[in-house]
């Protein structure tokens, strides 16, 4: 049986595909969002309490550079084999480099779920791999753009993407629960913490609810990009049990490292793309991250990727 919190998605899902009339108001949507978001960053904040130390550097710098190498691999495939415009070329690699924390999220709960031992550092990879990924992805249109549209300066796009509400969120609950601690913060922390997979399996109902709007009806004209986003998770994930098997880190984390490597982003990336890229369409980057591969990876991927990663170990 897969995770609880999968069968949300999956009843979001069927619900939307039957036309139900079952609806996540906006707000809510939101708030759970938030929720999320803030909760991850405040777990890996309180995980990092007393045990920062120097030697998780090259750690993190490896899983920034995968956020810039990402993008910049499949940048050629996107406009060569997918056929793709320049603008959806940059937009839709600058996604897969990017991440998803609702699969973090899921990927996280699957960990837990299993016993599997995962670093405190994991909630820092969301960040370290988000940044570099929609930078470069903006970079490459820059670079190889001819038109004469409007140009944004290299510091407005850094102020664009480092004030994103996720972003925000992330960071600033990993520097709360790191100064506060499990003990000093538990007062506020406790509820979030003991809500996680509550939280999560709402927003879940919510992605499942989107994700059959974008598959109806199965938009076939666009088979190589969804060929695309169902074959290149596993391909990805590859990146992630290969840094984590060089810097032997524990399954669980090598796990988290896999499936965000596997990801795409729906939340941070389409808010940072449609400012600076506007000529590229973010439908076609939700069709492909929300509509087949956040699915993917949710319902067949994360347990793909654990025996991969045992099979290997």
């Amino acid at each position: 049986m897969p995770d609880i919190v999968v069968m949300f998605f999956l009843l979001g899902v069927v619900a939307g595909l039957v036309k139900s009339d079952l609806n996540i108001p906006k707000a809510a949507y939101d708030t759970l969002s938030l929720l999320l978001m803030l909760t991850i960053g405040l777990k890996g904040g309180m995980g990092l309490h007393g045990n920062l130390t120097l030697s998780l550097v090259p750690e993190l710098l490896l899983v920034m550079a995968l956020g810039g190498i990402i993008p910049l691999l499949l940048f050629p495939l996107l406009r060569k084999l997918v056929n793709l415009s320049l603008a959806d070329s940059a937009s839709i690699c600058a996604h897969y480099g990017s991440v998803s924390a609702g699969t973090f999220a899921v990927a996280l709960a699957y960990a837990e779920s299993n016993q599997l031992i995962t670093g405190p550092e994991v909630t820092l990879y969301l960040v370290l791999l988000e940044l570099p990924a929609i930078m470069v992805g903006i970079a490459l249109f820059r670079h190889f753009d001819r038109s004469t549209g409007v140009t944004h300066s290299r510091l407005s796009l850094l102020h664009e993407t480092l004030t994103n509400r996720g972003v925000v969120l992330l960071a600033g609950g990993v520097v709360i629960g790191y100064l506060y601690g499990p003990m000093n913060g538990a007062p506020v922390t406790d509820l979030f913490t003991g809500a996680f997979k509550a939280v999560l399996a709402l927003f879940l109902l919510e992605m499942g609810l989107t994700a059959a709007e974008t598959l109806r009806p199965i938009p076939w004209q666009h088979w190589r990009l969804l060929a695309f986003a169902t074959a290149v998770p596993s391909l990805l994930a590859l990146f992630g049990i290969g840094a984590g098997l060089l810097l032997e880190l524990p399954i669980g984390t090598t796990l988290v490292l896999a499936s965000l490597t596997a990801s795409a982003s729906y939340i941070a990336a389409p808010a940072a793309i449609r400012a600076a890229i506007p000529q590229a369409n973010i439908g076609l980057a939700m069709l492909a991250s929300l509509g087949f591969t956040f699915p993917f990876n949710v319902i067949i991927g994360i347990p793909l990727y654990h025996q991969m990663i045992t099979w290997l170990t």
